[in-house]
């Protein structure tokens, strides 16, 4: 192995490779013991492979960590990672917490963490990346920065007292939401609760969108009401009202009465409909424009950063009022139609007129099975006077199709059969599937 000294929370990310130059995953973080007069020994590496699932790769399976990737043997074992007493994670343990400087000088923060390879094939921490406090103590002051070796600090653990996940959070801030989701259901009960209590609201409201609903509901219990309804605010409609509905009646009622009207009245407006209908499934905030826009003000708003790809595939053509429900509903013009079209050109002349919406009524199981007969990625819904009210979108449906833990176990057998299963049956209609989940867990 080549000898390097490598910190952590650049590691994060980085791609894992066998010898043939097939990557094997990605390192999300380095378990860590640690010993009685000695720096922690490094044990191994912690591999995100496909599917999302986390396993550990001994440390001497590694041949080469450089050039920002990771070179094993190619040996992986394909068992989920389950973190042993006395093992300890890096990135989602060690960085945050304060250590107080043994010369007396006093208190730093770890912001990051080297490991380096021994002359005897070992990996240790040999140093920290630390933090200075400021004076008056405060441990999230912007203070000097210095590099320590594991000997000349001693960590920090007053009763009661939390560690700091400021450095955590900065090192996942490139995380996208389901992978950030992911991180933090690997994180010990305690350590992911300082980091949600960290989140800004709009981040953990992205993140609570990518949980399954019992995590969900979890972290949203430990909330006292105001943040709760303020990330509730931050949520997708669709995905809120579904968040609330699994909540006791009391309390949902009493997040909606603390979020922001507008906020509140499109939750209220989805959980009117039915779980097993295209009402349960959609979202009612699609693209809406009326017939006299043009194809560049089309473009410009399925160009917006923050618009979900499904929902940016079509922009939904309807006369005044444009917001669900809307003026009597005229159709569609997908993107790519768009691009071959002038700016100039109005949207009006551009409707696909071969796709018919569905009613707000209309089950489930008939509205996977259009999606996937025309190829759509989405399919507007409206009522029964022609109205906008929302659309459904593919990753609806397949939230809607696959089973309650497929985020929290991708790889299983029984899983994969049953994927298998509702792709065969979308073309039939044949699907036996269920819809928003009722207050009492129930479908």
């Amino acid at each position: 192995m080549s000898a390097t000294r490598v910190f952590v929370a650049r590691l994060n990310g980085s791609p894992v490779f066998d010898p043939a130059g097939d990557r094997v995953g990605k390192v999300r973080d380095v378990l860590v013991v640690y010993r009685k007069s000695e720096a922690p020994r490094v044990v191994g590496l912690i591999v995100e492979i496909p599917g999302r699932k986390r396993v550990f790769m001994s440390i001497g399976k590694v041949t080469a960590i450089e050039g920002g990737q990771v070179i094993t043997t190619g040996l992986v074992n394909m068992r989920r990672f389950e973190q042993r007493g006395g093992e300890v994670l890096v990135i989602a343990e060690m960085l945050g917490r304060q250590v107080d400087f043994n010369d007396g000088s006093g208190r730093a923060t770890i912001e990051d963490v080297a490991i380096e390879e021994e002359d005897d094939g070992d990996w240790e921490v040999t140093q920290l990346f630390v933090r200075r406090q400021k004076s008056g103590g405060s441990p999230f002051g912007r203070g000097q920065t210095s590099y320590v070796t594991w000997r000349e600090v001693s960590e920090a653990s007053k009763p009661g007292e939390g560690q700091s996940a400021e450095q955590l959070i900065a090192t996942y801030s490139e995380l996208k939401p389901a992978d950030l989701a992911n991180t933090l259901l690997e994180l010990p009960e305690q350590r992911r609760q300082d980091v949600v209590e960290e989140l800004p609201d709009e981040r953990l409201a992205d993140v609570l969108e990518e949980m399954p609903e019992h995590e969900q509901i979890e972290i949203l219990q430990k909330l006292d009401d105001d943040r709760a309804a303020d990330v509730l605010d931050h949520m997708q409609p669709d995905d809120a009202a579904d968040l609330i509905a699994q909540l006791p009646e009391d309390r949902g009622e009493h997040l909606l009465e603390l979020m922001e009207p507008d906020e509140a009245d499109d939750v209220r407006f989805l959980l009117s409909y039915g779980p097993d209908t295209a009402g349960g499934l959609m979202t009612n905030e699609p693209v809406i424009l009326s017939p006299d826009a043009t194809v560049a003000e089309g473009l410009a708003h399925i160009r917006k950063h923050d618009l979900p790809p499904a929902l940016g595939a079509a922009v939904c053509v309807a006369l005044p009022p444009l917001e669900a429900p809307t003026g009597r509903f005229l159709g569609v013009v997908h993107f790519q139609r768009m691009l071959r079209y002038p700016p100039q050109e109005r949207l009006g002349a551009l409707i696909d007129q071969g796709l018919e919406p569905v009613r707000a009524d209309t089950s489930a199981a008939e509205v996977s099975r259009i999606l996937a007969s025309y190829d759509l990625v989405s399919v507007p819904v409206v009522d029964e006077a022609n109205r906008l009210v929302g659309v459904v979108t593919i990753d609806d449906v397949l939230d809607y199709l696959l089973p309650d833990d497929w985020r929290s176990h991708p790889e299983g057998n029984d899983e994969h059969r049953r994927r298998a299963q509702a792709r065969a049956s979308l073309s039939t209609g044949s699907i036996p599937i269920a819809g928003r989940r009722t207050t009492d867990g129930t479908r």
